[in-house]
């Protein structure tokens, strides 16, 4: 009788509102895979986000983590790119106005998407363009082993609306909707976020690398 040995996979992150979102969309149960996150790793040192790209930032994340844990590492970069700010908040998303508030994580998604609203105040609406990117980067502690990315389109609205998600959804309108992403449910959101894509991507490539080396 065969035993099959589960492979640990780390999922490289600390925000809880991705993590939340990793598990929903990858699966929490799969018989190849155990799933951990960097709290299993408390030590471990945090891996700095210094690249000039999504993808840089990802496959950074990634083999840093991988090599400091020996684990396989999921990690990813997004970020919100908006067209009349030449693509900022960009791979700053996450820090965008972190000089202008505390360290708590709902008050710097305030600040962020406040700094956004303010930036954007005389835009009209027909060039208030944005979208949602994520990269995602599966990496031993070699090398790296599958890269995916996403996107999400949409606008940003003139002031926040909804409870749900984290980061700048309360101000990203998706028109066919007539919503912003902060009034989505987690599933109908996961359905057609940046993140849902690259992860759609990446799960089905991890399941086709576990059966070649199987």
């Amino acid at each position: 009788m065969k035993i099959q040995i589960k492979r640990r996979v780390l999922l490289a992150s600390t925000n809880q509102g991705k993590l939340a979102e990793l598990a929903e969309l990858i699966g929490t149960t799969n018989e190849k895979i155990e799933w951990v996150s960097l709290k299993a790793y408390p030590d471990v040192g945090e891996i700095a986000e210094d690249g000039d790209t999504f993808a840089e930032n990802a496959r950074k994340k990634a083999l840093g983590y991988a090599k400091a844990t020996g684990l396989w590492t999921i990690a990813d970069d997004s970020g919100l790119v908006i067209d009349a700010l030449d693509g900022q908040p960009g791979v700053y998303s996450a820090r965008y106005a972190t000089d202008e508030c505390g360290d708590n994580r709902k008050d710097i998604d305030t600040a962020n998407y406040k700094k956004v609203l303010a930036e954007l105040k005389d835009i009209p609406d027909i060039k208030r363009t944005a979208r949602f990117m994520c990269c995602l980067c599966l990496a031993s502690p070699e090398k790296v082993l599958l890269e995916t990315e996403g996107t999400f389109e949409g606008i940003i609205n003139r002031g926040p609306i909804g409870e749900n998600g984290f980061g700048y959804d309360p101000i990203f309108y998706i028109p066919p909707l007539n919503k912003t992403a902060a009034q989505l449910a987690p599933q109908e959101k996961n359905s057609i976020s940046h993140r849902g894509n690259a992860i759609r991507k990446l799960k089905q490539l991890l399941e086709d690398l576990l059966v070649s080396i199987a």
